[in-house]
């Protein structure tokens, strides 16, 4: 049996360099030459005579396959973690990096770091522990992990970029407190933009020039996707669509602006609205979630509310629309979860207030639920982890932090 801490060790010159990336791809999906060629960003001749070289050495084989043949390891020893660390829920996934993608043993909790990180971290140790134990392997078996956080971060060094908003602090720093815990770099984005990079790489059959990924649920946030590279702006700002002004007169946001999206549609912006709606013997739902569960239902209040959430996420997706040219919005999150209900009123103002020609031809746009449930950030997280030892001393700044794409 290989093992993966031995092919991801130390190299020495570039050929070895571009080895150990291709196996690095190899692990995080297995695919088809020209694919990895292109998610490497190098020629299909160069991949050929890599993946030839690897086959002779019995590192990596070729499988036959309906749609051509496909690149993957043999059996390996080694496990690839990504987490999610969400304002009110927490994911963790552990997969052996001989398995296919979508084949994760999954740990999921309802609590998340509105509790406060040092509160959390003793349950998410357990976490990271079972999901572990449940591929077979050991901690110790640990070759690399990923961590998406809700918050702003900074691509230099791995922290959070000010101004640092709750529930967090500026000394806050949860990737180092995990690498103590698995002894290896943790590498941390935020879950928007790693919604995004799965997207890409595992919703997608062949990548897509540019894809946005909305995460919606306490806040909303966007992560885009440009070729196989993740836009994250100098100071890993870019997204921030849950901070754009919607309603100048509206709400103080907890950024410090007035009438932010996240005011309008955030979780606590829609629950507080059926709140305001109840009456006496009304017992409305304390979570998005339920929310979302009596619209289904038929509840009157609560499918305006989704409605009107949609409708106003359609305006704001329009302005985006207009900077970008998206080929594909693939909405993810808790809000997702109202599919239709959120979706319909979504694509209407969208296509109201967005230039026609970015949003109309069904052929050049399309805007979708996540086809990767409640999980696209913890595998974008996981995707971050491999590609983070794709050099020796990955990163500049803290023991976490982002990476290239």
């Amino acid at each position: 049996m290989l093992e993966a801490r031995e092919l991801l060790g130390p190299t020495s010159g570039t050929k070895e360099q571009n080895r150990r990336k291709l196996i690095i791809e190899i692990m995080i999906k297995a695919d088809q030459q020209s694919r990895l060629a292109q998610r490497l960003g190098i020629s299909g001749a160069s991949v050929s005579t890599a993946v030839a070289d690897l086959v002779e050495e019995h590192i990596v084989e070729v499988e036959p396959g309906r749609k051509g043949s496909v690149v993957r390891l043999p059996e390996t020893r080694g496990v690839a973690l990504g987490i999610d660390l969400g304002f009110r829920r927490v994911a963790v996934i552990a997969r052996p990096v001989d398995r296919p993608f979508d084949t994760v043993e999954a740990q999921i909790e309802i609590e998340g770091a509105n509790r406060g990180f040092s509160r959390l971290l003793p349950q998410l140790e357990s976490m990271i522990r079972a999901a572990v134990r449940s591929t077979g392997q050991e901690l110790d078996d640990v070759v690399s992990a990923g961590l998406a956080v809700p918050r702003m971060i900074d691509p230099r060094n791995g922290r959070f970029t000010t101004p640092v908003l709750p529930p967090w602090t500026g000394t806050d720093d949860p990737a180092a407190s995990l690498r103590e815990l698995l002894g290896v770099r943790v590498a941390v984005d935020n879950d928007a933009n790693l919604g995004a990079m799965a997207e890409q790489t595992y919703g997608l059959e062949k990548p897509l020039e540019t894809v946005v990924y909305i995460k919606a649920s306490t806040g909303v946030g966007a992560g885009i996707m440009i070729g196989d590279k993740l836009l994250r702006g100098e100071r890993g700002m870019a997204g921030e669509l849950g901070h754009l002004t919607i309603d100048r007169d509206g709400q103080v946001c907890l950024c410090g602006g007035r009438g932010c999206l996240d005011t309008l549609v955030g979780a606590e912006a829609l629950t507080s609205q059926v709140r305001r709606a109840g009456r006496r013997d009304y017992r409305p739902p304390d979570n998005l979630g339920l929310l979302i569960g009596l619209a289904q239902k038929g509840d009157a209040a609560c499918r305006r509310i989704i409605g009107d959430a949609g409708r106003t996420l359609g305006f704001a997706l329009a302005q985006l629309c207009n900077l970008v040219n998206p080929r594909l919005v693939v909405l993810g999150g808790e809000l997702a979860g109202a599919e239709e209900l959120v979706l319909d009123p979504c694509r209407q103002e969208l296509e109201r207030y967005a230039l026609a020609g970015t949003v109309t031809d069904p052929d050049r746009f399309e805007l979708r639920i996540s086809g990767l449930d409640s999980l696209a950030e913890a595998h974008g997280a996981l995707i971050l982890g491999l590609r983070a030892r794709q050099q020796d001393h990955p990163g500049d700044g803290a023991p976490g932090g982002v990476v290239s794409n």
